[in-house]
């Protein structure tokens, strides 16, 4: 049996909230004892409205914030968050719901491609440049691209640049935080097609955050509902969108718009039949 890619054992964070003349500190309790376990090649949809947590897992995942207790096993090695070496660091990395702020403006896209090359490994930059240019055309953008600027792109190209830029270092899992939230609904679609093709080419493995149960309904292979620090709900897609166990998954269902990419396609198909 294989070794699982991520283990997460009883992850819970804290914050300290200041007090105030008439206002006591208090503890605010932002994850609450998350545990899950995720195999190669497969992805984790992590849902729930804003506040729920799941983004201040995303952060403890990723190694950016250390959590107050439990345990994140990468690859079947327990990570030290007061240790973090720079091999571990590179097996976990993230893409953001805004592209254009974590992309450096004044820098061409080749070099946003190279740097994590240069600043982990010891490749010659000719090699570092072919490898820039080659993940650069498996998101599906083109080789004149690559001596271009951040601001020359539009926000789904920016997000294929994001995706190229995570994937350099061959990381053992990826964290997609609303990959595709702040992108129109045909955008979205492309979006994630290509996640879905990356996925199959390279076996890739994705803890995918997200709002939006109509989106992970296509995404996913697991789906993790979370609400107020809690998980309240966790199974296979099928079963979670067959059959949602928890009234609070319930009540997602009831407020999220379709927005899965069949439902995209059938809306753009009727905004063009209106529009003749």
């Amino acid at each position: 049996m294989s070794t699982p890619v991520l283990q997460v054992k009883d992850l819970k964070r804290d914050y300290h909230t200041g007090g105030g003349l008439f206002r006591p500190a208090r503890i605010v309790h932002a994850v609450k004892g998350v545990n899950f376990t995720l195999d190669k090649g497969r992805t984790l949809a992590v849902v729930g409205e804003s506040g729920c947590g799941k983004s201040t897992l995303a952060r403890m995942i990723t190694l950016i914030d250390e959590p107050t207790s439990g345990d994140i096993l990468i690859d079947g090695q327990a990570v030290d968050a007061r240790h973090v070496t720079r091999e571990m660091r590179q097996k976990v990395q993230i893409v953001f719901q805004n592209p254009y702020g974590s992309l450096n403006p004044r820098q061409k896209i080749g070099d946003v491609l190279a740097e994590p090359l240069l600043l982990n490994t010891d490749m010659p930059k000719s090699e570092r440049q072919d490898r820039a240019r080659a993940m650069l055309a498996k998101v599906g953008l083109a080789p004149e691209h690559f001596n271009r600027y951040p601001h020359m792109f539009s926000g789904g190209q920016r997000q294929r640049i994001a995706i190229a830029r995570a994937l350099m270092l061959n990381p053992s899992f990826l964290v997609l935080d609303e990959p595709v939230s702040a992108l129109d609904l045909s955008v979205q679609a492309q979006i994630l097609n290509l996640l879905k093709d990356l996925q199959d080419e390279f076996g890739l493995t994705y803890v995918f955050i997200s709002h939006d149960l109509s989106v992970v309904r296509y995404i996913a292979d697991e789906v993790m509902v979370m609400y107020y620090g809690d998980v309240v709900e966790h199974d296979s897609r099928d079963a979670v969108f067959g059959n949602p166990q928890h009234s609070y998954t319930r009540s997602l269902f009831a407020a999220t718009p379709r927005s899965d990419v069949e439902s995209i396609k059938a809306r753009l198909a009727r905004k063009a039949a209106l529009a003749i």
